[in-house]
This record gives C-alpha cells, sequence and structure tokens, in this order.
C-alpha cells in the first residue's frame, strides 16, 4: 500500500511541475489553480498515472500502450473534473474552446498529449519511480499520509466554503493570497 501511495504522490507532484511549465511555455495569462491541493501535488495526475499502470500490462509497447494509456488519463480526468464540480462546486480546468471537447472536462488534444506523456512514463520514468517508491520507510508514509489528508480535507473544506479555486494559494510570508504563484 506504501508503494501505490508514493506512486500517486510522485506523479501528483510531477503533474504539478508539468502544469508550471506548460503555463510559463504558453505564457498563460490566466494562472489560475489547476489543483486540487494546497500543496505542490495535483491529483489528477497521480490517479491518471495509477490507471494507466494498472492497465499497462494489457496494453503492450508502442501504439497500444499510447492509444491505452491516453485513454485510461482522460477517463479519470473526466471522472475527476465531474466529481470536483459534482462535489465541490469548482471547475479547475475548461476545455470547452479547445477542438474535440466533451463538456469541456476532456479534449482531443490534451488526450493525445496524455497518451504520449503517459507512454514515455511508463517506459522511461516508471522503473526509478518504482525504485524509489519503494524505499520509503514506513514512518515517512505514514507521516506524508497525515499531511496529505490534512491538506486534501482543509482544501476541500475552502471549496465548499468560497467555491473558488484561486482560495487555495498559499499567502506566502506577506499574507497576500494573489502574490504567490501556485
Amino acid at each position: 500500500m506504501g508503494t501505490l501511495l508514493w506512486l500517486f504522490w510522485i506523479y501528483s507532484f510531477l503533474g504539478y511541475l508539468l502544469e508550471r511549465a506548460f503555463a510559463a511555455l504558453t505564457r498563460s495569462a490566466r494562472r489560475t489553480r489547476r489543483c486540487f491541493l494546497v500543496s505542490p501535488l495535483c491529483p489528477v495526475y497521480g490517479l491518471g498515472m495509477l490507471a494507466v499502470l494498472a492497465a499497462a500490462p494489457y496494453l503492450g509497447r508502442g501504439w497500444g500502450l499510447v492509444l491505452g494509456g491516453g485513454l485510461a488519463a482522460t477517463a479519470v480526468e473526466y471522472a475527476v473534473h465531474w466529481w470536483y464540480e459534482r462535489a465541490l462546486g469548482v471547475r479547475f480546468w475548461d476545455y470547452g474552446t479547445l477542438p474535440g471537447n466533451l463538456h469541456g472536462r476532456v479534449c482531443l488534444p490534451f488526450s493525445a498529449a496524455w497518451g504520449g506523456l503517459t507512454a514515455l512514463a511508463v517506459v522511461l520514468l516508471q522503473p526509478w519511480v518504482e525504485s524509489l517508491a519503494q524505499s520509503v520507510p514506513w514512518a515517512a508514509t505514514y507521516g506524508c499520509l497525515l499531511a496529505f489528508t490534512a491538506d486534501a480535507w482543509l482544501s476541500a473544506r475552502r471549496l465548499l466554503r468560497t467555491g473558488d479555486p484561486e482560495a487555495l494559494r498559499w499567502a506566502g510570508p506577506q499574507g497576500s493570497a494573489g502574490s504567490a504563484s501556485s
């Protein structure tokens, strides 16, 4: 169980870094929160990769992994977005203006990107990530699980109260929520 948690957290963190890099590369004028947690984790990436890793043995390599990985990650993305809307009343992303979108929750261009990225992650990153995940002592896992649970609970409470993903921005030392990057 500890290894699965670390796989989830590592890929959630890598997803957070990917989000930040994408925002910087595209010079996004709209720098809204796209993550459910205050911590630098995007759970949709962790859940997506767990789904891909569960399906990977049945997908083979090459195009099967690209297509299957893209479908698995897209299905998780849709389900997570739906849950965010229904349970928390927020939308962290909206693909409504992109081609091939389904309710603004998923779209063809990003589904294709997820296919390529998940295949690369399974082939290139997963051996290293799994080795790292298996080497973490249980005490560290337990401590991180407590912190993660507190973050999820506090984030959900704040989102339910405000209905605004920007309310999750870290205030930073100055105490100004608008001054910190998410």
